[in-house]
C-alpha cells in the first residue's frame, strides 16, 4: 500500500512537471513569434523605421565599438542556442539523458531549449547605430509591404503550428511519455490516420522553408537581424539531414498499420 501511494505521488509530480513545462514552452513559443516576426514588422509598419541610421556611413558603423559589441553579443547568444540544441540532440548525450531522466528526458530537452530561447530574446541587443541593409520607404509600398509581410508571417506561423500538431505535439513536448509512464505503458502509440500519412509523404521540410521566409522577408533588415537570420538559416540548412531522418522515422511508424489494413 505504501509503495502504491509513493508511485501515485511520484506520477502526480511527473505529470505536474510535464504540464508546467508545456506551459513554459508554449509561452516561449509565443514570445519567439513576437520576437522574430511581429516586433520587427511593428517597428517598420509605417515605413519610417527608427532602427536605420542612414546618416551614418558603413565604414564608421563597422568601426563603432558599440555596434561591434552588440553584434558579438548577439552572435554569442545564437551560438548558445545552437550549442544547446545540438549537444542535447547528439545521440550519446540523448541516450544518457534517456537512461538518467527516463520519461522526463523529452520534457527536459524542451525546457532547456525554451530556457535558451528566453535568454536569447531577453539579452538580444538591437543595433540602431548603423544603416539598414534594406528598408522599404517609398510610397505606397512603405505601407503595403509591411502589411504583406505581416500576412505572410501569419500564414507561415499558422502552417508551422499545424505541422507540429500533425507530428503529435503532446509527444514532442514530452507529455505523452510521462502519461504512459504513469499508467505503466512503455511507448506512446502513434494515432495518425491514413490521411495524415498521405500528407506527411508530401511534406518536404516545409517548416524549414517557412522559417526562412519569416527570417528574411521583412520591411527593413538591420545588422542584428542579419546576424539572427544568417545564423539560424545556416543552422537550419546544416540540420537538414536530421529533419529528413525524423520524417522517415515518423513515416515508418505508419507502415505496420497500413500493412494490416491492406
Amino acid at each position: 500500500m505504501k509503495i502504491k501511494v509513493i508511485e501515485m505521488a511520484s506520477g502526480a509530480v511527473l505529470c505536474a512537471a510535464a504540464l508546467l513545462n508545456f506551459a513554459f514552452v508554449f509561452i516561449t513559443g509565443s514570445d519567439f513569434i513576437r520576437f522574430v516576426s511581429f516586433r520587427e514588422i511593428y517597428h517598420n509598419i509605417t515605413g519610417e523605421t527608427t532602427r536605420c541610421q542612414d546618416s551614418v556611413a558603413w565604414s564608421s558603423a563597422l568601426c563603432d565599438p558599440r555596434v561591434l559589441g552588440s553584434l558579438l553579443g548577439d552572435l554569442c547568444l545564437v551560438g548558445l542556442f545552437a550549442l544547446q540544441h545540438s549537444v542535447l540532440a547528439w545521440t550519446p548525450v540523448k541516450q544518457v539523458c534517456e537512461r538518467s531522466l527516463g520519461a522526463m528526458s523529452r520534457s527536459v530537452y524542451c525546457f532547456t531549449t525554451a530556457l535558451t530561447l528566453q535568454v536569447l530574446m531577453r539579452c538580444w541587443q538591437p543595433v540602431s547605430g548603423a544603416p539598414c541593409l534594406w528598408s522599404v520607404r517609398t510610397a505606397p509600398w512603405s505601407v503595403w509591404f509591411p502589411l504583406l509581410c505581416f500576412s505572410l508571417h501569419f500564414v507561415c506561423w499558422a502552417l508551422i503550428c499545424s505541422i507540429l500538431i500533425i507530428f503529435d505535439y503532446p509527444e514532442l513536448m514530452g507529455i505523452k511519455q510521462v502519461y504512459y509512464k504513469c499508467i505503466g505503458r512503455r511507448d506512446p502509440p502513434w494515432d495518425g490516420a491514413s490521411g495524415a500519412q498521405r500528407l506527411l509523404s508530401h511534406l518536404r521540410h516545409p517548416v524549414c522553408v517557412e522559417l526562412l521566409l519569416v527570417l528574411w522577408v521583412l520591411p527593413a533588415l538591420t545588422l542584428d537581424r542579419l546576424v539572427l537570420a544568417a545564423a539560424l538559416s545556416s543552422y537550419l540548412l546544416l540540420g537538414h539531414s536530421l529533419d529528413k531522418q525524423d520524417l522517415d522515422h515518423v513515416c515508418a511508424r505508419f507502415k505496420p498499420r497500413v500493412i494490416k489494413q491492406q
